[in-house]
């Protein structure tokens, strides 16, 4: 009894290739925007609250997120950047672009989680309201507005990852509008037909009958 091995048909291979081409693509499109948007929104938001103590008293203060650290909005926008660049290279060229979206989106998330438990913005602050340079902000608190960044800097991430893995089955910018160095061919007229004007022009000019038969 003879036993047949089933080997897979490279038509199907192909289309279950550009199945995961497309799906990959379109997660990594969707985390990336949507990653940079969280992150830079949340840099926007309040990080830390706490109070100074002035002439007697408690005067609040806030800080943002931009206050506390610039580099979360910064990376976020450099992975925004790769991952359009993304679809302008090839090759070893996609390869760097798409290590530096996953970059971008590992050290958004450290530098937000590192901002979560930061006091330097708001003791800054303290001393300048005071006048007292080593003055320090007192009942410290912090929102949850630094995990939100960290989260649109894993959305980045997986938008990095995708783009190493899959990279090589998404589209490049297309070049069919480029301007080849070669001429277009020109159209010609058909020749021989002495019913077209043209040709009875000639036949005068060489001295022929064009109404001869």
């Amino acid at each position: 009894m003879e036993y047949v091995t089933a080997v897979p048909h490279p038509r199907s291979e192909s289309a279950g290739s550009a199945r995961a081409g497309r799906l990959s693509l379109a997660v990594a499109l969707l985390c990336g925007a949507l990653g940079a948007a969280v992150a830079l929104l949340a840099t926007r938001q309040q990080w830390s609250r706490g109070t100074a103590t002035v002439a007697g008293g408690s005067f609040p203060l806030t800080a943002n997120g931009s206050d506390v650290t610039g580099v979360p909005a910064a990376l976020a926008v450099v992975g925004l950047a790769a991952l359009v660049a993304v679809f302008a290279v090839r090759r070893a060229g996609r390869l760097v672009v798409a290590a530096l979206l996953a970059l971008a989106g590992a050290g958004t998330v450290a530098a937000a989680l590192l901002g979560a438990s930061d006091r330097s913005a708001l003791d800054a602050k303290a001393a300048e309201v005071s006048g007292d340079t080593s003055a320090a902000v007192g009942a410290l608190g912090h929102t949850a507005w630094p995990y939100v960044a960290a989260v649109g800097g894993l959305l980045l991430l997986l938008a990095g990852v995708l783009a190493l893995r899959y990279g090589g089955l998404w589209p490049a910018m297309s070049g069919r509008y480029e301007r080849g160095g070669a001429p277009r061919p020109r159209r010609t007229a058909a020749a021989g037909d002495p019913d077209r004007p043209e040709e009875l022009w000639k036949a005068l000019d060489r001295g022929e009958d064009p109404t001869g038969t």
